[in-house]
């Protein structure tokens, strides 16, 4: 049945090239059959809605998408060729292609979401919380809530354990840059082989998957952990975790998953990668274009091949509101966006933030020069693949004319974090001396 529909797609590829007004012959994939990883969380549903409402098919493309069991697998799989490209990680592509946990170009020219993570912490953590501030102990607590409020039960619960999904993940960074800000010292990676991140440490951080973090949490294995959605919402809907700061309250609208794909497959096959671009970036647009097609979004997401979460708990996720305690719901309509804010677009001053994190805490073991950081970037993230795929689909009629934003490719200087320190991509070495904890140089 597959190789049938590959080839009814191949002809009406050469049809359609045959017609006045389309697009040449040359533009047309040259490689149409292509499988694709994800993990079940609800960024990667860019991936399953442009399959489930035939974006893939109108770019002549035949996609399947596979539920990977973790990063570390997914990566593996799409260095060995065995995935064509993956929903990764923001770090993965960075961190492969300069030898930290990988050794392999990996590339992306889309970006998939911003914001969607939160840190849970478990019901005795939170009550310990609200004892040592009592302006937590209220109906509605003020948020952000400081790390600074979690120093007293770290110093009384030894070891304090927490959870994140990989080691060059934006959970990763967001967890240790919150904990810094209010004074806890998250540990360093060294060059003598602590590949675990936990020199010097207050906390021991260490790698859970995705869907197993709440079962670890409950279990007592940990006592809170940095995750992407629906597994905080779920914590919340089985009364086992209260979760305290979300990453958009950590850096507004930050940069979260990647479509990686290998630098020689890019290079191979160009046409399908802006293809699959045009395909993500008409899927984003409608996961943003309304709550009606968030809450369809997560009825598919909610199937067992996806996510396999109840609807409710990734509803709950997707529609514009946040729930930390029972009760307690807030508006937070960015706390997971997919196409606006220019979500989509392969920013080097995203790539180089990772990075400056990367040296912070010792993944890069030895201080780097600017240019470097900017030699890295130009290097994995590629904005032209992006460019591309957006004129297509403005001259299709799919976007608006003025949709790609004016720009270098580096953001404005940011200080939308929540220890108001200003980030500006142009200088990482200038941002990192800007902090008490954590490699300076």
């Amino acid at each position: 049945m597959k190789h049938y529909r590959t080839h009814i797609l191949r002809g009406l590829a050469a049809l359609a090239a045959l017609l006045p007004g389309t697009v040449a012959a040359d533009d047309f994939p040259e490689k149409t059959d292509l499988t694709f990883g994800f993990i079940r969380l609800t960024d990667c549903a860019t991936l399953v809605i442009a399959k489930e409402r035939g974006y893939f098919d109108d770019e002549f493309l035949d996609v399947q998408i596979e539920s990977q069991a973790n990063w570390r697998v997914l990566l593996d799989r799409v260095i060995s060729g065995e995935l064509d490209g993956a929903h990764m990680l923001a770090g993965q592509p960075i961190g492969a292609s300069i030898g930290v946990g990988s050794n392999a170009h990996i590339v992306t020219g889309f970006s998939m979401n911003l914001s969607g993570n939160a840190i849970t912490v478990s019901n005795d953590v939170w009550e310990r919380m609200k004892a040592a501030a009592p302006e937590l102990d209220v109906d509605k607590p003020p948020h952000p809530i400081s790390a600074a409020a979690l120093k007293p039960v770290v110093e009384d619960i030894q070891p304090f354990r927490l959870g994140m999904v990989y080691p060059v993940s934006t959970h990763n960074y967001e967890l240790r840059y919150w904990l810094a800000a209010g004074g806890i010292h998250p540990g360093f990676y060294t060059a003598r082989g602590d590949t675990t991140g936990q020199s010097g440490a207050d906390v021991l951080i260490s790698v859970t998957p995705p869907p197993q973090m709440p079962a670890t949490l409950a279990q007592g294995t940990i006592h809170g952990y940095c995750v992407g959605e629906p597994w905080n919402q779920l914590a919340v809907f089985q009364g086992i975790g209260v979760p305290v700061v979300t990453g958009y309250q950590i850096w507004k609208n930050n940069p979260e998953k990647v479509l990686g794909v290998r630098a020689d497959w890019a290079e191979r096959y160009p046409n399908t990668h802006v293809a699959v671009i045009k395909a993500l970036i008409r899927a984003a647009k409608w996961l943003d274009a309304s709550e009606e097609n968030r809450r369809e979004a997560a009825r598919i997401l909610s199937r067992p091949e996806y996510i396999g979460a109840d609807y409710e708990v990734l509803a709950n996720a997707l529609v514009g509101t946040f729930e930390f305690e029972k009760g307690d719901v807030r508006d937070m309509p960015d706390h997971m966006v997919y196409f606006r804010h220019h979500a989509n677009y392969p920013f080097y001053s995203d790539a180089i933030w990772f990075l400056t994190q990367m040296r912070r805490w010792g993944q890069i073991g030895e201080a780097k020069p600017d240019e470097w950081y900017h030699e890295t970037a130009r290097r994995v993230y590629q904005p032209e693949v992006f460019k591309e795929a957006a004129r297509r689909l403005i001259a299709e009629g799919h976007l608006p004319a003025d949709y790609l934003p004016e720009t270098d490719g580096y953001k404005a200087p940011d200080s939308n974090f929540i220890d108001g320190v200003t980030y500006d991509g142009r200088q990482p070495t200038a941002y990192l001396r800007q902090f008490e904890i954590g490699h300076k140089e």
